[in-house]
């Protein structure tokens, strides 16, 4: 049963993959032949590599804004104890709780109003939304299991908030942060929901590209493009493992 779950799951990379090395000028599995042809016209195409830096330019910045938002909130979420605290918690699940569709449409009309729609900004200010509570979710998990008892220690033998900060709890939580942040990185790289509402002419994301390659011209590029994207998250999965063992191997001295 777990071995035809995972074939399930994982059917899809072994036919986008090969589809991206195919010699036929049409999608067609298995191919007919070997080739690159798919790829240099994906890396000469200036519309796919243009869409291809926005997207990774707004999921950079999309990461260090939730991060930067998230850690905090997760540090109110575990650490403070006040009235309406569920309520809130709610309010910071909702991007990813509520159906994207119709986060995207509120998204849209309050960014109509505001100038937003085909920016830049926009889509960094979108992604962000829908990037955050990942981060809080991991963090807050991080930060439940943490001893404070440390935090403590370091206080009472003289040291500050903030050095306690980055030399205690900071060095603890930093495979939970960078797994957030990856994370967020991943959420903002291939959402294409929003993107469809937010997007304009001079800000097309690599997902929305790809929509377009499909729905308007059925272009072979886009395989290419989606091993692309498959690569991205192969990488993420592997990072977070790696970090999940690393943290899992970590001990810190009681005595």
């Amino acid at each position: 049963m777990a071995v035809s779950t995972l074939v399930f799951l994982v059917a899809p990379l072994f036919i986008v993959v090969p589809l991206s090395f195919s010699a036929s000028p049409y999608l067609e599995f298995p191919p007919s032949g070997f080739s690159l042809q798919w790829y240099r016209r994906y890396f000469e195409s200036s519309g796919w590599t243009t869409a291809t830096l926005l997207s990774i330019e707004v999921a950079i910045g999309t990461t260090a804004l939730a991060l930067l938002l998230g850690i905090p909130a997760a540090f109110g979420l575990v650490r403070a104890e006040f009235r309406g605290k569920g309520l809130l918690v709610a309010f910071f699940m909702a991007p990813i709780i509520i159906p994207y569709i119709i986060t995207a449409i509120a998204v849209y009309f309050l960014f109509a109003h505001v100038g937003l729609v085909g920016t830049r900004a926009g889509l960094l200010t979108a992604h962000t939304l829908l990037a955050v509570p990942k981060v809080v979710i991991i963090v807050a998990a991080a930060l439940k299991g943490f001893d404070r008892t440390l935090e403590r220690a370091s206080l009472s033998l003289g040291a500050g908030p903030l050095v306690t900060f980055y030399r205690v709890t900071y060095p603890v939580i930093r495979p939970a942060v960078v797994t957030a942040g990856l994370f967020a990185f991943l959420t903002s790289f291939d959402e294409l929901i929003l993107s469809m509402f937010i997007t304009g002419p001079t800000a097309v994301t690599l997902p929305k590209r790809m929509w377009d390659a499909v729905r308007l011209e059925i272009d072979p590029t886009i395989a290419a493009a989606s091993s692309l994207i498959i690569t991205v998250a192969v990488f993420v999965l592997v990072g977070t493992e790696l970090l999940r063992r690393r943290s899992a191997s970590i001990r810190i001295p009681m005595g």
